[in-house]
């Protein structure tokens, strides 16, 4: 099975062809993980829905409807309701020039958002309940609403490191197609699952540092963008497609 090409021998008088940023490709799987670990973290801990997957919130809305589940309604309609919220602001701060610097202060708002989260987390002991949950759950999905209206801004078309049934989709079309493997797709869905499992094992065993994962990973994005490592050749802070 052929492994996508990411170089190759340019033509004779043509410069050759880059190899993927390897910066923007850590940044994409560090976000990546940070959005398994949250949605593992909000799944166990903070109401049994989503930060990132809004379409499996949806479904869970409906199925509280014909249960009736209102507590499941109630924390997917909040999930949603800070997802939209953070979407539009990183859609906002994004637009217009300079969209690395704008960049970075979209990840700086969901750096301090996944900080706040922390802090009130740790002090509720890693088992928020009643009002604090569902305050950490809106705050847990603006975080990452805020991160998909980022990447959707700013990044190549169909580039996402949250929602990624699309990437899965893609990479199985593309071996069934072709036998390709698009790496950086697979290696996307890999993390994200590594990111939920390692969230999943902190909720179980390290409860109140478990929003720290994804609130580390983040500022480290946020560090590496203030470096040329960060960047391709256009000054983009994300990896482009092959």
């Amino acid at each position: 099975m052929a492994d996508e090409t990411e170089t190759g021998a340019a033509p004779r008088g043509q410069r050759p062809r880059r190899p993927r940023d390897a910066g923007g490709v850590a940044a994409a799987v560090a976000l990546t993980v940070a959005t398994g670990a949250m949605d593992a973290i909000s799944f166990l801990a903070l109401g049994g829905v989503f930060t990132s997957v809004m379409t499996a919130n949806l479904s869970l809305l409906g199925m509280s409807t014909a249960s009736p589940d209102p507590a499941r309604a109630r924390d997917s309609a909040v999930a949603m309701a800070g997802y939209t919220a953070g979407t539009l602001l990183s859609g906002w701060i994004v637009r217009g020039p300079r969209p690395a610097r704008r960049a970075r202060c979209a990840l700086t708002v969901e750096l301090l958002a996944l900080g706040g989260l922390w802090a009130v987390w740790a002090a509720a002991g890693g088992h928020p309940a009643g009002g604090r949950q569902l305050g950490l759950l809106a705050v847990a999905a603006f975080a990452m609403g805020g991160q998909s209206g980022l990447v959707r801004a700013v990044g190549p078309p169909g580039f996402s490191t949250t929602y990624l049934t699309g990437t899965l989709t893609g990479l199985l079309v593309d071996v069934a197609r072709s036998g390709t493997v698009r790496r950086l797709s697979a290696l996307l869905v890999v993390s994200l699952v590594v990111g939920a499992a390692a969230g999943g094992l902190l909720v179980a065993r390290a409860a109140r540092a478990a929003p720290a994962l994804p609130a580390g990973l983040v500022a480290l994005v946020l560090l590496g963008s203030l470096t040329s490592l960060a960047r391709d050749a256009r000054g983009r802070l994300w990896p482009h497609p092959p």
